[in-house]
């Protein structure tokens, strides 16, 4: 945990451009914001991870993905928080972890707009924040580190004008949380790869992340609008959801696309391999790339980009075996 220091170890660390005091590491242009009060090798450091849920498998892979880098650095004790989708209960424990005096915060918001205030009330306190996976307004915060969804987004509606639809249709859309960042940049992104084909989407309803939820939207879409060509879902688990409802309403073979590509046995790469979607988008979980940007910041003293994009790329049922291999070689 963050403690007091003399006054000459204050004015050691204020000397050390490394110390990551610059506009780069600080949301609002100078000052301690978000700068350690103590890094170097020698020192023991607390984590505290605030997580949107843990109900969806990608959360459980990103938590996974931490753990086991944080276990490579020994000087890192990470506590782990689970939101459960609860954006009131979110703020408390984040204030929580703040109040602890941990040395940095890790979070994943629930949404966007309620975390905004926590995660600049830490970031002011001087405790470096890494935003992961969903944003917050403004720029309050140390690093974010995710995928671009608008640009996954816009690849999954180019993935329908050139693959699916050709010739166009009429689509459903199932929609992530409403107010999270992905869920508005993915729909954003697919609209603009739609363009200038005669794809509609004729129903979109928001099965906030879930297997559950996708499945009974969907079959509300299905329903009332049986004539549908597709459903292009902003997740894998609701996609699976979809393709339940699809064999339910007598459409087994409804393409359906999904978005994370997670490379475990229940997760969207296999789900493409077996068939039950068409296509999916690795998202990566950004775990790994969170704790290699926490020990740059407090045990090597360095900074980090304020923005680090994290690759992505299609998978059909052509590459997904071998992208699922790829991706889980070495583990």
């Amino acid at each position: 945990m963050r403690k007091s220091r003399g006054l000459a170890a204050v004015g050691a660390c204020l000397l050390l451009a490394a110390c990551g005091t610059t506009n780069e590491n600080s949301g609002n242009g100078g000052g301690a914001q978000g700068a350690p009060e103590r890094c170097g090798a020698d020192g023991q450091y607390t984590i505290g991870m605030s997580q949107a849920n843990v109900a969806e498998p990608y959360r459980q892979r990103m938590d996974d993905d931490i753990r086991a880098a944080a276990a490579s650095v020994p000087q890192f004790t990470v506590n782990f928080a689970d939101a459960a989708q609860d954006n009131s209960k979110q703020v408390e424990q984040v204030d929580n972890f703040i109040t602890q005096q941990i040395d940095l915060l890790i979070i994943s918001p629930n949404e966007a707009t309620p975390l905004t205030a926590p995660v600049k009330r830490a970031f002011d306190k001087g405790i470096p924040v890494l935003v992961l996976d969903r944003k917050v307004d403004g720029d309050a915060y140390t690093s974010f580190i995710g995928a671009d969804n608008v640009d996954i987004g816009r690849q999954a509606g180019e993935y329908f004008k050139n693959v699916l639809l050709p010739d166009g249709g009429k689509i459903g859309e199932l929609r992530g949380l409403a107010g999270s960042t992905p869920a508005r940049e993915r729909h954003d992104g697919f609209v603009q790869g739609i363009q200038g084909s005669k794809i509609e989407i004729v129903a979109a309803q928001d099965g906030d992340w879930l297997r559950d939820k996708g499945q009974q939207q969907a079959d509300a879409i299905l329903k009332a609008n049986p004539d549908i060509q597709a459903i292009y879902s902003h997740n894998d688990p609701m996609g699976e959801g979809a393709r339940i409802a699809a064999a339910n309403a007598g459409r087994p073979d409804l393409p359906i696309t999904g978005i994370d590509g997670l490379p475990i046995e229940s997760g969207g790469l296999k789900a493409v391999e077996a068939g039950r979607l068409s296509a999916t988008f690795i998202y990566p979980t950004g775990g790994k790339e969170a704790i290699a940007a926490a020990k740059t910041i407090l045990v090597d003293c360095g900074q980090v980009p304020k923005t680090q994009t994290l690759p992505t790329k299609l998978v059909t049922k052509e590459n997904a075996a071998a992208t699922y291999a790829e991706l889980n070689a070495g583990s």
